[in-house]
């Protein structure tokens, strides 16, 4: 497990994983809460919604990396 979440730190990866979590994210964002955040309506649940939208594509493209990755 140590070994994975050292590989996943890694520079190189996480300049990857984190674009996709942001991109993936703010996509989902508008998508889900836009009018939400538009007519100034957000609570604390919209913005935990909002992290999840962001830390979901985060662990897949992470997982993806680690599926990925050679022997």
């Amino acid at each position: 497990m140590a070994d994975a979440i050292r590989y996943c730190l890694e520079p190189r990866h996480l300049r990857r994983t984190i674009a996709i979590a942001i991109v993936v994210g703010t996509i989902l964002t508008a998508i889900n809460h836009g009018d939400t955040y538009v007519a100034g309506e957000s609570v604390t649940s919209t913005w935990v919604k909002t992290f999840a939208n962001y830390l979901v594509p985060f662990v897949v493209s992470n997982l993806g990396l680690l599926t990925g990755r050679p022997g």
